[in-house]
């Protein structure tokens, strides 16, 4: 393609296979489409119920088989897992250390979740789950940010910082309720954006990409 002069560098054609780019610096082309060089990607999924938070598996789809194929290359990973049952905001990316700022207990990022119940918390059950519930096995959990979105339908927002298996459906039942449906609507201060139907992906924007994630 270089030998055929099809590639160009800032507007020419480069014909040289060996020349070297930084290429954040330069505007590289191929038949006139401009080509954009990424060292990690950022991916925003709306999760749907049945896949699994994995990069794969040779039984059940996972949310890296859901991508489409302009936002597919190797190294890509779920930062941090959903239930298989659980929908909403995912992050997959390639890059590691930011998925360690994300997830390490260390850092205690903010999980919001939008749960729908099976019945009613009480005052006391609020303020139980936001002291910090102890849930089966005798671990407790850190205290929690409990808000009533829709008392009528038992639709609450729970907020934890921290990433206990079914931590949410374990908190549900240490106060005598059962999550009927668990969405995550936010990581730090990035929020699930509306447009994206379930299963659908994009790119963070770069305005995204410098939310801050860390509380």
């Amino acid at each position: 393609m270089i030998w055929a002069g099809r590639v160009t560098v800032d507007g020419e054609i480069c014909r040289s296979i060996d020349r070297r780019l930084e290429p954040s610096a330069h505007g590289i082309a191929l038949d006139g489409v401009s080509l954009c060089y990424r060292k990690y990607l950022y991916i925003m999924m709306n999760k749907p119920e049945g896949a699994i938070s994995a990069s794969n598996d040779s039984h059940v789809q996972t949310v890296i088989d859901l991508l489409p194929p302009s936002l597919r290359r190797k190294g890509l990973f779920p930062v941090g897992r959903l239930d298989k049952d659980t929908t909403g905001l995912l992050i997959i990316t390639d890059d590691g250390a930011f998925a360690h700022s994300v997830t390490s207990p260390g850092k205690k990022v903010f999980k919001t979740y939008r749960a729908t119940l099976d019945g009613a918390l009480t005052g006391a059950d609020i303020q139980y789950l936001s002291e910090g519930a102890v849930i089966d096995g005798g671990e407790r959990c850190l205290p929690a940010q409990v808000a009533v979105l829709d008392a009528e339908n038992h639709i609450y927002e729970i907020k934890i910082r921290e990433g206990k298996f079914h931590q949410i459906k374990r908190m549900a039942q240490s106060v005598g309720r059962r999550v009927i449906a668990l969405e995550r609507t936010a990581v730090g201060a990035l929020t699930l954006d509306a447009g994206l139907r379930r299963g659908e992906a994009r790119e963070l924007t770069e305005r995204e990409r410098e939310l801050p994630l860390i509380n």
